[in-house]
């Protein structure tokens, strides 16, 4: 046995080059062995929860309920808190012990597992629970999922301000049995109401007959449950504390906010602004069906199709000054592709800033100044760039008379600049237009700005080029 040991050991040591061990052969390895339970057990306790839920997955059902008999409740909680298929999983184990897993679960997650189950099943399962899990289950379930009550744990410790320094410790001792997150004491007046913090280190260093008071920190964060999740993260992710209080309208503590769900509800808003960005209306998952992801889809495609085809009927209209110079249309392309790109790095940015800050109408409108003059002096530079390239192309590989060939490069190059300063403008003012009206500004995606930029530089590129070749100069 302790042969084996010294070999999983030394294989579970990274390699000098490696950035981060993988456990995954050697824990299925294990499962799928021969050694007695109580063996097995201890083998499986010493690698992190994680790594266990990283391998659920590869197991067949037979292995996983092996490995559900042999593993307590309580290490079984905390590999389900690292898993996306809890739901799943419970269901391969009997009634009784999914109770007892569900119990130790933080009680937003267990909301999470049993919103997964069916009606009759998740009847079952409530009706097993205790009654404190109940409450708290109720409690968070009450919430709906885009307020900061549906993130929050019931899992805190927490003291009135009328006790002494020792009472203090014995309290956090008595409630450490059954709550884990103990780097922070919340703290309440006698009324229930919210009164602020105190650092487990301060009050392990305090002495005896120092008054509590002194402990507390009363400008300590806070939130309250009914706030967006969206609209609070800001907020959240400027400090750097282990958990937020979260309090209900009578500023009484309900529950806490972890940083790992901070840290996951970032993630989920930059997972719902990447969608946007791509032109989806929610994040897809790898394994939701196609329907669903099909549904997400086709509402921008039907939007940027519509528009599509507006810029279609655009270019219809400019059909003669095609036809009788059609030279134009071998510069198309570099336009509308110069006008996109420019929309979007506005448009970037533009969400980058309303994301991190709250702006006054003052910096909204020195923003949308900054972004025009951008988009105004890189569109001279490359204008003239391209007025000599197109010019130089037209006269060398075309056999176009110098005039005719520079009076043409002008005319993208004039064009080139009024699109790419347009075209800014509308990255910038497109997202503030739809905060302003209450819509997230990531909406205003890549595929929407760019097609709107599409139709603003074929509008002027064929504009231009009928007034100023056709109209003007008579090169036609």
């Amino acid at each position: 046995m302790d042969e084996e040991k010294n070999v999983l050991t030394a294989e579970s040591e990274p390699d000098a080059g490696s950035v981060m061990p993988h456990f995954d052969d050697e824990i299925i390895r294990i499962i799928r062995s021969t050694t007695a339970p109580g063996r097995l057990a201890a083998q499986l306790e010493d690698y992190h929860a994680n790594d266990i839920a990283e391998v659920l997955g590869k197991l067949t059902e037979t292995e996983r309920q092996k490995l559900f008999r042999v593993l307590d409740s309580a290490y079984l909680a905390d590999i389900f808190e690292y898993s996306d298929d809890v739901g799943l999983y419970l269901t391969e184990m009997n009634v009784r012990k999914s109770v007892d897993i569900l119990t130790r679960m933080d009680p937003n997650t267990a909301v999470e597992v049993l919103q997964s189950f069916s009606k009759e099943r998740r009847g079952l399962i409530i009706d097993l629970l205790d009654d404190d899990t109940k409450k708290d289950i109720r409690l968070i379930a009450s919430f709906d999922e885009d307020e900061i009550g549906s993130r929050m744990t019931t899992n805190y410790i927490l003291i009135q301000d009328t006790l002494s320094v020792k009472d203090a410790m014995r309290e956090l001792v008595r409630q450490a049995a059954e709550n884990d997150n103990i780097s922070t004491i919340y703290v309440e007046d006698v009324h229930h109401i919210f009164c602020g913090a105190i650092d487990l280190k301060d009050l392990i260093t305090a002495r005896e007959g120092q008054p509590l008071d002194d402990l507390i920190v009363t400008s300590y964060p806070y939130v309250y449950a009914t706030e967006n999740v969206d609209d609070c993260i800001d907020r959240l992710r400027d400090y750097s504390e282990d958990s937020i209080p979260v309090l209900d309208n009578e500023n009484k503590l309900l529950g806490v906010i972890t940083s790992q769900e901070i840290v996951e509800a970032v993630d989920d808003a930059f997972g719902d602004d990447y969608a946007k960005f791509a032109g989806l209306s929610a994040e897809e998952d790898l394994n939701e069906p196609i329907r669903m992801s099909i549904g997400k889809r086709l509402p921008w495609l039907v939007v940027l199709m519509c528009l599509g085809l507006l810029i279609s009927t655009v270019v219809g209209v400019f059909e003669k000054v095609i036809a009788q110079l059609t030279i134009i249309m071998t510069f198309q392309t570099m336009i509308l592709d110069m006008a996109g790109n420019v929309g979007t790095q506005s448009l970037a940015v533009t969400i980058r800033v309303l994301v991190d800050e709250n702006l006054t109408v003052g910096q909204k409108f020195r923003l949308v100044f900054k972004e025009a003059r951008v988009g105004l002096i890189n569109g001279l530079i490359l204008g003239t760039f391209s007025c000599v390239l197109v010019g130089l192309f037209l006269m060398l590989l075309k056999h176009k008379a110098p005039g005719f060939a520079f009076a043409v490069s002008g005319c993208i190059a004039l064009a080139l600049i009024v699109a790419m300063f347009i075209s800014s403008l509308l990255g910038t003012l497109i997202p503030l237009a739809f905060q302003k009206i209450g819509v997230d500004p990531a909406v205003a995606s890549g595929p929407l700005i760019s097609t709107i930029n599409d139709l603003v530089a074929v509008v002027t590129y064929y504009g231009l080029s009928w007034v100023l070749l056709i109209n003007t100069l008579h090169l036609a």
